[in-house]
């Protein structure tokens, strides 16, 4: 059963009679619509009417639809108007620019702007690197995409795709401290989608590629991180993988298995899938099954893309062929970056025993977390409203803030494994069990140690202090 959501609460303004049993009525009515009552405000008042605002989370806009039918069915009751609490939201866009400077003089504009301005400019024109130290660049990430592959809606186009970004923008300013900007480009041409992106460097510190479908996005991101000398990272293969990982660390803490023992199946060779494998490979798993719409990825096969081929050739040392159905029996982990409702209770149930599920294909999982539950010792979701959400909001914004405060020209692999290792240290032995493997979202101590841990290491593989990766 779909239950209500934050995602779909309304707020209703209704005219009823001037009683208390009227406005219980209302209330009354409203739960058995099935919604959940979130706040009742009497906005007005007269000697015969009260304006009453009622705030409820629905399941979706139709149920928001049956809300409004069962009030205006009962006796002197009227729903004058309703909205929807997401949508005003997004009003006017969620993000906006604010100067760091005070602008309030004659004295003050002659140095942001002109003529003291051409000063910077010309430092800028003789020594090119100080623009990572005297402008925006220093703190500010693109956030591009061309709308193909938006959550689980698809290609979208991007002007609709751009309330995602906003969104992804806000989220890193407000766990990172970063300044990111919505790119959305009304191109799917991947040569000229680098192109445009080259030429868009040298505002930014870095580009996160967000919402492009494969395999294009491999490519993208590929010679865009051989040809700028910004960091470049794709959240949905990346940032999934290093939460991904962070959970597994604490899952198998929890079971008390290694990583180098446990047989993984991961369903789901995308973008996602592609770098998960990657990054518990670098992790040190051992034993690793990729699964497609076909079956098993094995060595030996010769369509797809390049980076299906890396999978086959290396992972499934055993060679094995079958389904994903036929490849749960005995596994201890399963990781699906897929489809909805592809397994069932029962698929978990020939798993070994203290299993980990993370089902994270959103919004409908790939098995019912209630199902998996059933036998599973530790199951995850991308859902909020089931415990352990792996979320990337837990990487990207510590992973950038420690870019830019490190002055990162690239990403390495290792990089993203000691993000990963330091999102899952934030959960201490003493917090952590089946049902808390991952920390939450607005705990501020995983921005910081993610940041911690990248900028650490930038500066290791730079090969000199913090204080010189900063200059």
């Amino acid at each position: 059963m779909v239950m209500p959501s934050p995602s779909y609460t309304i707020t209703l303004r209704v005219e009823v009679p001037a009683s208390q049993r009227a406005t219980s009525t209302v209330v009354s009515t409203v739960a058995e619509a099935g919604a959940a009552v979130m706040g009742v405000d009497i906005a007005h008042s007269t000697p015969t009417k009260l304006i009453v605002d009622v705030t409820c989370d629905t399941v979706d806009t139709e149920h928001g639809e049956r809300v409004v039918a069962a009030l205006n069915a009962l006796e002197g009751v009227h729903v004058l108007k309703w909205s929807d609490s997401t949508f005003l939201m997004h009003l006017g866009g969620k993000i906006e620019v604010n100067a760091k400077v005070p602008l309030k003089t004659r004295r003050d504009l002659s140095r942001a702007y002109t003529p003291g301005v051409a000063r910077v400019c010309l430092a800028i024109a003789e020594k090119p690197e100080d623009a990572r130290r005297l402008t925006i660049k220093r703190n500010t990430v693109a956030v591009v995409t061309d709308g193909t592959a938006v959550l689980g809606l698809g290609d979208i186009g991007p002007a609709a795709a751009l309330p995602v970004m906003e969104g992804k923008a806000a989220l890193f300013k407000e766990f990172g401290g970063v300044d990111a900007w919505p790119v959305c480009l009304d191109t799917k041409d991947t040569e000229e989608i680098i192109s445009i992106v080259k030429a868009l460097a040298p505002v930014y510190g870095g580009v996160n590629l967000e919402d492009i479908s494969a395999p294009r996005c491999f490519e993208i991101e590929a010679r865009l991180r051989e040809e700028l000398d910004i960091p470049v990272f794709h959240d949905d293969q990346h940032g999934t993988a290093i939460v991904v990982l962070a959970a597994l660390i604490n899952a198998l803490k929890v079971v008390d298995k290694k990583l180098e023992d446990v047989r993984i199946v991961v369903s789901g060779v995308g973008a996602a899938g592609s770098a998960i494998i990657r990054l518990l490979k670098a992790q040190g798993a051992r034993h690793v099954i990729g699964f497609g719409r076909n079956g098993a990825l094995h060595r030996g096969e010769t369509n797809g893309d390049v980076y299906r081929r890396w999978i086959a050739e290396n992972t499934n040392e055993e060679g094995f062929t079958g389904t994903l159905k036929e490849g749960m029996a005995g596994a201890d982990v399963f990781i699906g970056v897929s489809a909805g409702n592809i397994l069932t209770g029962a698929d978990v149930a020939t798993m070994n025993d203290d299993a980990i599920v993370f089902a994270l294909a959103n919004p409908t999982p790939e098995v019912d977390p209630i199902d998996a539950g059933e036998t599973a010792a530790v199951v995850a979701t991308g859902r909020s409203d089931y415990p352990n959400q792996i979320n990337n909001v837990l990487a990207f914004p510590g992973l950038f803030r420690g870019l830019l405060d490190a002055g990162a020209h690239v990403i390495s692999d290792e990089m993203l494994r000691v993000a990963a290792v330091a999102i899952a240290e934030v959960v201490g032995d003493d917090e952590r069990n089946g049902a808390f493997i991952i920390p939450g979202v607005f705990d501020h101590r995983v921005a910081e140690a993610v940041a911690e841990a990248v900028r650490s290491q930038t500066v290791a593989e730079k090969g000199g202090s913090a204080a010189e990766a900063e200059r």
